[in-house]
């Protein structure tokens, strides 16, 4: 226990000491910071009677070719696009595609029918929705055009049209589109951190039995102590990171939550239950101490630190799969299909499988008990396993070993 305890140590003031780690951790609070200070920086810069006038805002035409009602179609058309200046015009079409072209408008409409028109733009945005709400104008012009000439006055056409459904939502399970953002910030962290503090603890492995330190270290602690500790050291300091920077979010969003007035999008990121954190806590702890256990054998068994990329790839590549399958199944509206409920109790896979799951859909308490158990078997016989290998691996130079000669040492040790 004392040599554990001396290893771990050891480990963490390596980390905590070491330049890049607290760059990078600095970096990203104070990039963090900058975002969340945005809307309150900014806003010093605004006058509160500044307010884009009419002329400022960018021109958009509207030509109708022989229909009477251009004036009222203008009117109607700038009630719906608020954020142009637009203008009906009688100019004919080269001339409003010159003005469009030079930059005097951002776009225009030319009206060839009452349900039929042809929308010019100089570079069309992926974004621009124009002519979605054009449709809706010209449909309900037409109907209401329509219902008059049917004998129903004005009035009651445009109460006809302008009828407005009730409707509420009562999810009684989970929100997957509230629920989309911060679940995805979430199992991003855990993929990068257990990716990268993974890897560190393979190159660590690596280059100490390349510098022949391991010789030394080897005669004077247990393998067993040295790959715990190594793993459990590397697995509080990036614990310590993910709280530094979660920590930092959620202070500086509340230091400016009014500022960010009704942004959906920040507001649902932050809205995360306290639950759901203890939940990412216990499968970022048990799926890093799985994939840093074998990260640890493997750099044990490289014989340079340049082969530790090329040794590490395949259980890079395994859990790069399982986070695709994982955005995939986010993206696509549903977690629960076949291949995320298996992912769920595999231990390579469960550790965000099934807390994407938890977090966006509702998952019976037995299934989620089961994965749970399935991961702590899991770190105790591949940390065991590790160790073996670790024990062997290290003393073995020249080539990188292959798997026979690993599991021969391993039998005759």
């Amino acid at each position: 226990m004392k040599q554990f305890l001396i290893i771990l140590k050891f480990e963490l003031q390596h980390y905590f000491k070491n330049k890049i780690f607290a760059g990078i951790t600095i970096f990203l609070v104070l990039a963090i910071g900058a975002v969340m200070f945005f809307p309150r920086v900014s806003g010093l810069f605004k006058h509160e009677s500044e307010s884009p006038e009419r002329g400022e805002r960018d021109v958009m035409l509207v030509s109708a070719e022989g229909l009477e009602e251009i004036e009222i179609i203008g009117q109607v058309f700038g009630a719906a696009f608020e954020d142009y200046d637009v203008k009906a015009t009688t100019e004919g079409v080269e001339a409003i595609k010159e003005q469009v072209l030079s930059g005097e408008a951002e776009c225009a409409f030319v009206l060839t029918g009452d349900v039929s028109y042809t929308y010019y733009v100089n570079n069309l945005s992926m974004y621009d929705a124009n002519t979605s709400i054009a449709d809706e104008i010209l449909q309900n012009v037409y109907r209401m055009n329509a219902m008059i000439e049917g004998g129903i006055t004005p009035q009651e056409a445009g109460n006809i049209l302008s009828v407005q459904i009730e409707h509420k939502v009562e999810s009684l399970g989970k929100d997957q589109m509230q629920n989309f953002f911060y679940t995805y910030i979430m199992i991003f962290a855990l993929y990068m951190v257990i990716l990268l503090y993974g890897q560190m603890v393979a190159t660590n492995v690596a280059t100490e039995k390349s510098s022949r330190a391991m010789e030394v270290l080897i005669t004077s602690a247990k393998p067993s102590s040295m790959m715990f500790g190594k793993v459990i050291g590397s697995g509080l300091a990036g614990l310590t990171q993910l709280v530094l920077v979660f920590g930092a979010s959620a202070l500086f969003y509340n230091m400016n939550a009014d500022y960010w007035g009704d942004n959906y999008m920040i507001k649902s990121i932050f809205n995360v239950p306290l639950h759901l954190l203890g939940y990412m806590l216990i499968f970022f702890v048990l799926g890093f101490f799985i994939y840093a256990f074998l990260y640890g054998a493997i750099g044990s068994t490289a014989s340079k630190v340049e082969d530790i990329n090329t040794s590490v790839m395949p259980l890079t590549f395994l859990f790069i799969a399982a986070f695709v399958v994982v955005v995939i199944s986010m993206s696509s509206g549903t977690v629960e299909n076949a291949a995320m409920k298996v992912c769920s109790f595999i231990p390579f896979t469960s550790p965000i499988a099934m807390f994407t799951r938890i977090a966006m859909s509702t998952v019976p308490a037995y299934e989620i008990i089961i994965s749970i158990l399935i991961l702590i078997v899991s770190v105790f016989g591949i940390g065991v396993f590790s160790a073996k290998i670790y024990r062997v691996g290290v003393l073995l130079y020249g080539t990188t070993p292959k798997i026979s000669t690993i599991l021969k040492a391993m039998k005759n040790a």
